[in-house]
């Protein structure tokens, strides 16, 4: 089905126009948000497209040959309706908007598709930071909040491009123009390092997230081995959570998972916090050897013990591990924590495990 024409259409186009961005080059910020989306998202297909009169062309795009297509065969075309609302699509296939939209009969073969639209300060959709998969599924309430919030950092780039240029049309002075252009590339810097941040903070718990958990034990144990420390590891979950989200929803589940969180920063200012999945934490424990690793998941598991929650007492069981000397194996290392947080919940949760012994 064809989208309609927006109302403000040729305002829109005018708006568009203005930044001077369409055909040019790829550009690493924006093919960072994309790869952020993608990530994000779990979806194997990320793009940032922008909706002119005809077509819809791609600044950045991730996991497509294309660079545009028609604006007729656009999803695009149709978020750009509702500059307010992301435009989320399950299933492609059931929805008569789509069903026999050439992009779903045939490649990329889209199913699912989820697109924050890019709004101007001004409110102009210009397009869709949009994200893609081959198989339908629903997005997760977090997973809208990052592409929204991802979104916004596209105009934000639009933006600082855009008074760049006009800096330049209308610098006389160069000592002005310089001095102008530095404020802006330091708004644009900033702006950068918020999302860098954002890309790597848990949206519900506040904590690190699973790519920066990734990165800073890779960092960790390149520290351990040059410097010849020593370095644990914990892996936490919380007990019987799934039994709780069924008898009490999401809301209290989550709720949870935030008490949780705050529990764990009694953790060493040295130590870093990580949501590593669903009602899974985790904690890096630099120089810190096996019986101080075990020190401080007792203080941990004590913590969220004692803490209080409107549903009764909530408990943990956590899995702690060392890295052996001389030893740079990330895997080994998060899978001898991971077996052990098993063995401790087999053994009756609410209890610490060692990877090479027990501990309650």
């Amino acid at each position: 089905m064809k989208a309609k024409l927006p109302e403000n259409e040729s305002a829109r186009l005018e708006a568009l126009h203005r930044y001077e961005i369409l055909d040019t080059i790829a550009e690493q910020a924006y093919d960072d948000i994309t790869q952020i989306a993608a990530y994000i998202s779990q979806s194997p297909i990320a793009v940032i497209s922008l909706v002119d009169r005809d077509r819809q062309w791609f600044k950045s795009k991730m996991g497509l040959a294309v660079s545009e297509t028609p604006r007729e065969m656009a999803f695009c075309a149709h978020g750009i309706l509702r500059p307010d609302k992301l435009l989320v699509v399950p299933d492609a296939q059931q929805d008569e908007r789509f069903a026999d939209n050439p992009l779903v009969r045939g490649e990329p073969n889209i199913r699912f598709y989820l697109g924050a639209p890019l709004v101007t300060p001004d409110n102009y959709a210009l397009g869709m930071l949009c994200v893609i998969d081959r198989v339908p599924h629903e997005p997760t309430i977090e997973q809208l909040h990052a592409l929204t919030a991802l979104s916004r950092q596209v105009v934000t780039q639009l933006e600082l491009r855009r008074h760049a240029a006009d800096l330049q049309r209308a610098a006389a002075d160069r000592e002005v123009y310089l001095s102008q252009l530095e404020s802006y590339q330091q708004k644009l810097e900033r702006a950068n390092a918020e999302l860098q941040q954002e890309s790597r903070t848990d949206k519900l718990t506040g904590l690190g997230n699973r790519a920066a958990f990734d990165q800073w034990l890779a960092e960790e144990v390149y520290r351990t081995a040059r410097y010849g420390s020593r370095l644990s590891l914990l892996l936490i979950d919380v007990d019987g959570f799934k039994d709780f989200n069924d008898s009490f929803g999401h809301q209290a589940g989550d709720a949870v998972l935030k008490s949780v969180a705050q529990a764990l920063r009694c953790a060493r200012p040295s130590d870093f916090l990580a949501r590593y999945g669903g009602d899974e934490f985790a904690v890096i424990l630099p120089a810190t050897s096996r019986d101080g690793a075990c020190i401080l998941a007792e203080r941990m598991r004590k913590a969220v013990a004692s803490a209080s929650f409107p549903q009764g007492s909530v408990t943990v069981s956590i899995g702690a591990s060392t890295l052996a000397p001389d030893s740079t194996d990330i895997s080994l290392l998060v899978a001898a924590a991971d077996n052990a947080m098993y063995a401790a919940k087999q053994g009756g949760r609410n209890r610490i495990v060692h990877a090479d012994s027990a501990k309650t």
